[in-house]
């Protein structure tokens, strides 16, 4: 039972970060630097929209206030360590500030996939069953949901960092990335990490893929509802409305399951990097864009504050 104990040997952990070129660190600290601005002030923008507009009260915008404050979270949590890292020196981080990264991280990841999940059957709901809508998705329904999503990542990710950090790290210390993952913290434990592989595995088929498979049966129905009307302008408002979500879902998934569901003995070192660039810098900054760009709301609620404060 040994090795079941939390090894301290590894007092702190090196990250090798993106690239080892100062010039290259350097334009990549302003490009992140302004995805980073452009992430959290998009995402406060939404957030702000929805709550001062009336007509966006809706089951539909409270999940997507969620998303934002997560989106908020989510890249806050290894952006600004990234960020520090180009410019300083020292580009190290400690144990538990390495534990305390990563499980955060993987939670607020996790919650995003539960998340899209049931913002898919929010949309199935509103446009396979529009008449019992507003009694299938009430507010109490609505809260519960967002709970169940924040709860059970939470617990989840605690669950699989237990695992993880009690796994012996007795050197290297030397991580091939820029913030503490799962993946890349496990390549460097003093033992087999077969059963801890394995765990991640089944919880990233329960956090990951059940939730995609919802997305994909809400859609399927969706589409079959939306084919089965006659007014075509009623297909093209059912369309648009999950439009966004749609292309939220393609690029978060997309890169998680690449990243999380496949054998570690065959991931790319250098491909995870980029890939997890991605899900915490790149979709958290274009998912605010998605939402006011192709939704026609939210871009009409947010002439109308802008109008509201030249008046």
């Amino acid at each position: 039972m040994d090795h079941m104990k939390i090894n301290f040997t590894v007092t702190e952990f090196v990250f090798l970060g993106l690239s080892s070129d100062p010039k290259v660190q350097l334009v990549l600290f302003f490009v992140f630097l302004f995805f980073y601005i452009l992430s959290v002030v998009g995402n406060i923008i939404i957030i702000t929209i929805i709550q001062i507009e009336p007509r966006l009260q809706t089951p539909m915008y409270f999940f997507l206030t969620n998303l934002s404050f997560l989106d908020i979270c989510y890249t806050s949590t290894n952006v600004p360590q990234m960020l520090s890292n180009m410019v300083g020196s020292k580009k190290t981080i400690p144990f538990a500030g390495c534990a305390t990264q990563m499980y955060f991280s993987l939670s607020f990841g996790m919650i995003e996939c539960v998340l899209l999940g049931v913002m898919a059957y929010d949309r199935y709901v509103a446009i396979c069953h529009p008449l019992h809508y507003t009694v299938i998705m009430d507010q109490s329904t609505c809260v519960q949901l967002a709970a169940i999503s924040w709860a059970s990542s939470f617990l989840s990710s605690m669950v699989i960092n237990v695992l993880t950090l009690s796994l012996p790290y007795c050197g290297p210390n030397v991580l091939n990335h820029f913030f503490c993952e799962v993946p890349s913290v496990l390549r460097l434990a003093c033992t087999d990490t077969s059963l801890t592989e394995l765990v991640v595995f089944v919880f990233s088929i329960i956090i990951v893929f059940i939730p995609f498979l919802l997305i994909i049966v809400s859609y399927a129905r969706i589409l079959l509802s939306v084919l089965r009307m006659r007014s075509a302008s009623g297909r093209h408002k059912a369309l648009s409305t999950c439009a966004s979500h749609l292309t939220v879902v393609t690029l978060f998934y997309g890169t998680a399951i690449f990243m999380y569901m496949r054998p570690q003995s065959k991931s790319s070192r250098a491909g995870g990097k980029v890939i997890a660039v991605f899900y915490t810098v790149v979709t958290p900054m274009l998912n605010p864009l998605i939402y006011s760009l192709r939704n026609q709301d939210v871009k009409g609620s947010l002439r109308r504050a802008i109008k509201r404060q030249k008046t």
